[in-house]
């Protein structure tokens, strides 16, 4: 008895697509190994505009990633960091989250004010006004909730490293707290 091409391709195919139903008497195998009911949930970036709209609403810190496209430590801080299922609560929950390339050449507007590409520094001057002209990539920028000057954390930080911060300034410890003082203090429990 000879088995067709196509009935044999497409028992194959069913047995390596997630979810497609088998043929009768064949067992249905997944090769996901995320159980449905706990699936990781992913950072929901939101634009400065989108922040500065929800801040109206509600206050709370803005958290900015500011990245480039070509910074190898940026691509590793989304990979470890930024997908970190702590780090992603946290986040959601206590900021508002805004990735933004320093280098883009649109115009950025903020709090009434219009930035736009700085050809002279190739990167886009609320990218300057941010870090008060110390660029590094990757850096985490916190706009704290009361509107007081950015906070800059120049480089690549691990999920232990981003949960002291977050927590410093997601608790209202900023303005508060020396972060000296707080960091003695700080029990850490993220990996």
């Amino acid at each position: 008895m000879q088995i067709s091409g196509i009935f044999l391709l497409s028992v194959v195919l069913s047995l390596l697509v997630p979810g497609s139903n088998a043929p009768a008497g064949f067992p249905a195998h997944r090769f996901d190994t995320a159980d449905s009911n706990a699936r990781l949930e992913k950072l929901q970036w939101l634009t400065l505009s989108e922040a500065e709209t929800r801040l109206a609403v509600q206050k709370k810190a803005v958290i900015i990633d500011l990245y480039t496209d070509w910074c190898g430590w940026c691509k590793v801080m989304d990979k470890n960091t930024y997908s970190n299922q702590n780090v992603i609560q946290y986040l959601q929950q206590n900021f508002y989250p805004v990735k933004l390339n320093a280098e883009t050449k649109d115009v950025v507007a903020w709090r009434g004010q219009q930035f736009k590409y700085n050809e002279r520094y190739r990167v886009n001057d609320y990218a300057i006004h941010l870090t008060g002209g110390q660029l590094s990539y990757p850096s985490t920028v916190i706009l704290p909730a009361d509107g007081s000057a950015p906070q800059v954390i120049p480089g690549y930080l691990k999920p232990a490293d981003m949960e002291l911060i977050l927590k410093y300034f997601g608790e209202g410890h900023f303005g508060k707290t020396p972060f000296e003082t707080y960091r003695k203090n700080f029990v850490q429990t993220w990996k």
